[in-house]
């Protein structure tokens, strides 16, 4: 198949025109002045996502998974990491059962939110099932990502673990001081859970983790709906961070595309009104966000380039799982988003 003239964004070489010729890989990219018809990016990586319309993580099936792969293609999604919340061992192992019999090759692997997470920061985890580590652990097969709280007794155990077993590890869910957050970073920490939502915040006499991370500058998931942050704050962590360290993540619930209601989120009830989910008491419980919509939010409220883009969308993420794909070059999977000039979706081509 190929793509014929094209605004091409790789996130390397930056923005050309031409043709882009593929099979299950890209086979050829052709170079050519060209007034494009189209917008080619490469496929957009969700790495924070709970569930979508109608399915959750925690309960989903192995087909479950394989219809939320599909249906995230609508989105421009071609890389998904079912998200977990705390819950038992025996409820997260079941997970990384039916995940390891799905097929469908949107499926990167399951980022396991919790349990070793501070219920001070619970957020909208369960903090029945919230624990610090102790030497066991659940399954960990096709687990990628483990966000946890490093100021829990024995984190550094757990960290060693996750070493072990080719897991990143990601700051989330924590009352840590600074000094805390500074010693983990230092032990080789490089991603930090849904910024700055859950997480101590900055004091001018004890800057915490938002102001750790703009000091040392890791990786931050972020949720660009403009609720869990204003368009200003993402404008500044833009501008502080710089693009490269930017994640994109819907953090998205199974009401997502459903419109307003009651669902669940684990085992706690969800209240959706004007498309903004929340625990009985208010706290956030999750998003209903798509991926593309975050995409165009991001866009507007920092003005980021084409090629800045590809990072925060898909790049960036790829990177932090150190995953080498995620370019529009001879080789390379075909994996790709079409869009039109207004950001809008024509097709996803996985």
């Amino acid at each position: 198949m190929i793509i014929e003239k094209a605004l091409i964004v790789d996130p390397i070489e930056g923005e050309f025109t031409g043709d882009v010729e593929f099979d299950k890989k890209i086979i050829n990219v052709k170079k050519y002045d060209c007034t494009p018809k189209l917008l080619l990016m490469p496929g957009f990586v969700d790495t924070h996502t709970h569930g979508y319309m109608g399915i959750d993580c925690m309960t989903a099936t192995d087909k479950d998974f394989n219809i939320w792969g599909n249906k995230v293609l609508s989105n421009g999604v071609t890389y998904l990491l079912p998200t977990t919340v705390s819950h038992s061992f025996e409820v997260l192992n079941n997970v990384t059962q039916n995940f390891s019999n799905a097929t469908h090759p949107s499926l990167l692997g399951l980022h396991f939110e919790g349990p070793f997470l501070n219920k001070k920061k619970a957020g909208a985890q369960n903090k029945a099932y919230i624990q610090s580590f102790n030497d066991a652990l659940p399954q960990l097969k096709n687990v990628k990502i483990l966000s946890f709280a490093p100021e829990l007794p024995n984190s550094k155990d757990l960290l060693e673990k996750l070493r072990k077993n080719n897991i990143v590890p990601s700051i989330g869910h924590s009352n840590a001081n600074y000094d805390i957050f500074k010693e983990f970073i230092n032990l080789g920490v490089n991603r930090v859970t849904h910024f700055p939502n859950a997480l101590t915040t900055l004091h001018h006499r004890e800057i915490g983790i938002v102001g750790g991370v703009f000091l040392h500058k890791p990786y931050v998931e972020i949720i660009a709906d403009f609720v869990h942050s204003s368009p200003e704050f993402l404008k500044l962590v833009y501008q502080t961070l710089g693009a490269k360290k930017i994640i994109l993540i819907t953090d998205s619930i199974s009401a997502t595309g459903l419109g307003d209601g009651i669902y669940t989120l684990g085992n706690l009830l969800v209240k959706v009104k004007d498309n903004i989910a929340r625990l009985e008491d208010g706290t956030l419980a999750g998003s209903t966000l798509k991926f593309i919509d975050g995409l165009k939010k991001f866009k507007k409220a920092t003005n980021c380039s084409l090629k800045e883009l590809s990072w925060v969308s898909s790049s960036n993420a790829l990177k932090n799982l150190k995953i080498d794909t995620g370019r529009i070059k001879i080789g390379y999977d075909a994996k790709f988003v079409l869009l039109n000039q207004d950001l809008n979706i024509i097709d996803t081509v996985v």
